[in-house]
């Protein structure tokens, strides 16, 4: 057993009152802390907010690891000041769960394109700029395309978009391009519009750095969506959910809202219906992915998600699985087959270090 002279912080965001009243037992990690305990390695609550960011980092300085649930964007702000530090704490030599380089690489948008050549890819583009997505998206609509896009970094269904040309054909073409879109944000409506007037709703995902990624819309979306949980590079369980928020509107009623998604379903790495994805994911999906972003095992998150739509048949009637998002920031909720699997995967870090 590990002595107890190992500290871990679990680092979550909250107000002063939450801070001042932390234990390990009154939030939503109250099972990865008693998972810690159980094997000799004391775990600190750690409320975070920008404003006392210089008192969090004195607390992550004795600690040998922080596992770090933070949401990219939130009540307007983004993860500029907490990521700066935690490159600190790191470089110090704290293991550093999601460490903020690997999510650039893995916990955005951009991986979509990035692996977009590996079996879980499909037809992707990336505009770096207005100016891209101008010059490349209405021939796409004009051919007849049911395009998705999304902001580089989101939650929630901000930022993403389905859209379609309203007719198209080859006499419709540019920025007038009268299309449909719906907004994945929940209580969204679809709504006619130009192609122009869609644009201009864009150009905020392109301040700074920014940009957006354009996948095709997969037509089994009623299906639902498989999330695959991950510790490390072991799948630690599985969650299904119908996701409803792009679903095409009922004929006649173009106003009305998307349903409301269905319950996510939780299910152990054991699920037999999710085993053919298990496997793929094990053996090869995620080495490929690490060699293509140029990610160590050893830096791969302690928890993650991989988000599946299911895609066409193959020849043979299996299917195929299309991946629309990883998640690394902020993974919650988890089933619970994940919580010794991370217990043990922290153990095992701090142990090589």
């Amino acid at each position: 057993m590990m002595s107890t002279k190992h500290r871990v912080a679990i680092l979550y965001p909250g107000d002063q009152k939450v801070r001042q009243e932390a234990t390990p037992e009154n939030n939503r990690f109250a099972a990865i802390f008693r998972a810690l305990a159980g094997i000799g390695i004391d775990a600190e609550p750690v409320v975070y907010h920008d404003d006392w960011v210089s008192d969090v980092k004195s607390q992550l300085l004795g600690a040998q690891a922080v596992l770090v649930w933070v949401n990219p964007i939130e009540g307007g702000r983004d993860r500029s000041v907490l990521d700066a530090m935690l490159r600190e704490i790191a470089a110090r030599g704290t293991i550093v769960s999601a460490h903020p380089d690997v999510i650039l690489k893995m916990g955005t948008k951009e991986v979509l394109y990035e692996t977009r050549s590996l079996e879980w890819g499909c037809d992707t583009q990336m505009y770096r700029s207005m100016d891209e997505l101008r010059r490349q998206l209405p021939d796409r609509l004009a051919r007849g395309e049911v395009r998705v896009l999304k902001q580089h970094r989101g939650n929630g269904g901000d930022g993403v978009w389905k859209i379609q040309a309203q007719s198209p054909g080859p006499a419709s073409s540019g920025t007038v391009l009268p299309v449909r879109v719906r907004h994945a944000k929940r209580g969204s409506v679809e709504t006619l519009m130009t192609l122009n007037e869609f644009l201009a709703t864009c150009e905020p995902y392109f301040a700074g750095t920014g940009r957006m990624i354009d996948q095709p819309f997969q037509e089994r979306l009623q299906d639902g969506m498989i999330r695959c949980y991950l510790v490390g590079n072991q799948v630690a369980g599985f969650g299904h959910q119908q996701i409803n928020a792009l679903y095409p509107a009922p004929r006649g009623m173009p106003e009305s809202a998307a349903p409301q998604p269905g319950p996510r379903l939780y299910f152990p790495p054991t699920k037999p219906e999710f085993q053919a994805l298990k496997e793929r994911l094990e053996s090869r999906w995620v080495s490929d992915m690490q060699r293509v972003l140029g990610i160590a095992t050893e830096d791969l998150p302690a928890l993650w998600d991989a988000d599946f739509l299911l895609g066409k048949r193959d020849e043979s009637g299996r299917d195929t699985y299309v991946l629309c998002e990883i998640n690394v920031s902020s993974v919650a909720p988890f089933p619970d087959s994940a919580v010794e699997l991370i217990a043990v995967l922290v153990q095992k870090r701090i142990a090589a270090r």
